[in-house]
Order: structure tokens, then sequence, then C-alpha cells
């Protein structure tokens, strides 16, 4: 894996957007679904998924539960189903444990989960609508579970209150660890993507599960960029995370996360093309529309790649529209400039190029620069545009 930042589309509401992708599964799916809609990706897996095919925890529930069939079993993701079965059919009890799970109770949360059952031919009593564990455990709450033994197959996130829920109304509760959340094995590309957060590289970071973003915070803590990072979620950088459950760590250190109401990755990608261009700064400026996003301008409808010296500096200006900024201060805005005037003026002309729009910015003599902004032309902006 790499964190090198994928190719995006020239067009698209995530055009002139960088998005942080944290996830270790379905990553090529999620960072095809976001550089299809315009976006520039910063992929770093926070994890990665280690199968328990050999670990003797695994083995020894696995008898367990095929010596002592419980009465429901909950299978919670595709990946985890699958890999108990082809697990089990390693050891040579594949045919055992299907022969047990046709007997109980299999409950389903979601229709990837409901698939993996089938092509295990197996059938599920139930699935939630919602692909949610609340409701999960509310079905099974109602039905009662006192006396009942539950199997619950485990997936490495945090299930607040499930299992003690079940436990408090009187069920056996046995867990099914199929695969364990691990660090990366390569921690620069994760680092990286730090990095970019910190000094706002990033317009937005993905999160698909819980163990990814607790990752991150622990990544940031080890490296002394925890409070740092908080910062930037909490006021620049927007924290995406696919559902309520994922974003739990982020929540608890007071961040506040963005989810879509269906818990995927099409709505969650959604979710970024309508919350990353209402932050955007928009303004008319010399007859034209302009919009500053993350490390792009979008003229007119058109992006227009800026370099990082160029953003700064329109920035700046953009603080202030229509009013003119000295050359001291828009060198103070230009990272590593130093002391020399002349880095303003060269930024400015490579600016104005980029831009394709070179009346945009007026040259006050002697006094500095300003946007040419049009009467009544600031149509909004947003917390973190500029």
């Amino acid at each position: 894996m790499t964190a090198a930042p994928q190719a995006a589309a020239p067009h698209g509401p995530l055009a002139g957007f960088t998005v942080g992708v944290t996830a270790a599964r379905r990553a090529d799916e999620l960072t095809a679904l976001l550089t299809r809609r315009g976006a520039s990706v910063l992929h770093a897996p926070a994890l990665r998924i280690v199968p328990l095919a050999d670990d003797s925890e695994l083995l020894a529930t696995t008898r367990e539960l095929i010596a002592r069939a419980p009465d429901t079993v909950v299978a919670t993701t595709a990946i985890g189903f699958r890999g108990w079965i082809e697990a089990a059919d390693g050891w040579g009890m594949g045919d055992a444990l299907l022969g047990t799970l046709k007997g109980v109770e299999l409950l389903a949360r979601g229709p990837k989960v409901k698939g993996a059952v089938r092509a295990a031919g197996l059938t599920e009593r139930w699935s939630p609508s919602s692909e949610s564990m609340a409701e999960v455990l509310d079905r099974l709450l109602a039905e009662g579970v006192a006396g009942r033994r539950i199997a619950l197959q485990l997936h490495g996130e945090p299930l607040p209150g499930f299992v003690e829920s079940l436990r408090a109304g009187g069920a056996e509760v046995v867990g099914v660890p199929v695969y364990r959340w691990m660090p990366p094995q390569d921690m620069a590309p994760l680092d990286r993507l730090l990095d970019a957060a910190v000094t706002r590289g990033l317009d937005a970071v993905t999160f698909t599960s819980a163990p990814a973003a607790l990752s991150l915070l622990n990544r940031a803590g080890e490296r002394g960029l925890l409070d740092a990072l908080l910062l930037a979620l909490r006021d620049d950088v927007l924290p995406a995370c696919v559902g309520p459950v994922t974003a739990l760590p982020l929540q608890s250190r007071g961040v506040p996360t963005y989810a879509p109401e269906r818990f995927r990755l099409g709505p969650l990608v959604q979710l970024l093309c309508t919350e990353l261009p209402s932050r955007a700064a928009v303004l008319a400026i010399a007859g034209h529309r302009v919009e500053i996003r993350g490390h792009a301008v979008v003229v007119d409808g058109e992006p227009r790649p800026v370099p990082p010296a160029g953003m700064a500096l329109l920035r700046a200006l953009a603080r202030r529209p229509g009013w003119v900024v000295s050359r001291a201060d828009l060198l103070r805005a230009l990272p590593g400039s130093g002391t020399d005037e002349h880095a303003v003026e060269t930024a400015m002309a490579r600016l104005r190029t980029a831009l394709g729009a070179p009346r945009v910015v007026q040259t006050v003599v002697k006094r500095g620069y300003r946007l040419a902004l049009d009467p009544g032309g600031s149509e909004g902006g947003a917390r973190g545009a500029l």
C-alpha cells in the first residue's frame, strides 16, 4: 500500500479536494468512488486484518459450539463469517460447523453478511433493514434471551452495551473471534496521512471502522501530535465516518463527526460531495465565479490546480475580499518564504497564470494586492475554507 495521492478526475463535486482514506478493507472501492467524483485520495491503511485460521482461541470456540450448539448465532460481517467457515474447513470441521449452524437461529447483520450466509448453503432467520447491531439487540431482547446461548461473531469493533445487555437479560454469550485488527506493518504511509491532516493538506479523512479511528489517534499520540490532530479534525479537516459506531473513538475526544444515514460507502462518498463544497469560499471576482477549494480553485465551473504558494496567497486575499493586502502580510502567508518580497511577486504571477483569469487579482501600486471583487460579490464562505 502507498500513501501517494491517487489521481483525480478533472471534474466532479470533489474536484480540488484531498481526502484521506484509512480503510484496510475495500479501500480500492472507496478510492475509486472518490476519484470518480474528482477527489485526490491519500490512502494509508490505519490497520491490517490478521486472520485467525491458526488461532487456538477460534479453534477452541468452534469445537465448543459444535459440541454444544448455541440457540442463536449472530453473523456480523461477510469477511468474518466466510473466514470462520474457511478456518473450520482447514481444521476438518467445516461440515460439522455447517451442520451445527443449520440447526440454530441465524441472524445476519446486513445484506453482505446475508450473501455470505447463503453462499455457505445456509439460510438466515432474520436480517435488520438498518444493518444496525442496535436493531439486532432490540429483536433479541424483545424475544427474550433468558437461558439462551448466543454465539456472536466478533469483528474487531466495539459493540457498546451489546454483550452486557444480553447477559443482563440472562443469556450466555459466546464470542467467536474470527480476525483481529493490528497496526500496519509499515507505519510510513499512516505517518504521511497524519502529517497531511495536521498541516491541513487534507480536506477530509474517512473512517470505515472504529479501530481505524482509534489507530490514527494512537499513532498521533505516539508522535506527540494528538492535540494538533484533534484541533485539525474539529476545525478544518472533515472527519467522515461510515456509521455511529465507527465515530465513537473520535466523539469521545470531543471531535464532531459526520456520517450518512445509510452506513455504506456510497452514501459516505455522497456525504462528502455535499459537505466539502459547502465549506468552500465562493466569490464573484472580475466577472468570474471563483470557488476556493482545498488545493484547487474552480473558476466558472472549471477546476484550476494552483501551486501551494498560490493557494496561500489567494486564501490571504480572500480573508478580506476587495481590501488591499500588503506585500509584507502576503509574505508572511507564504510557507518558508523568508524575507524577500520578490517571492510574493513570483508566486502572484504563477497564481494568475494558474487561474487563467489574470484580472482576478489587482496590483495596487506601492501598497500590495487585492481581489477585484464584483459589487455584492461574496456568495459565502465556510469554516476552514480559508
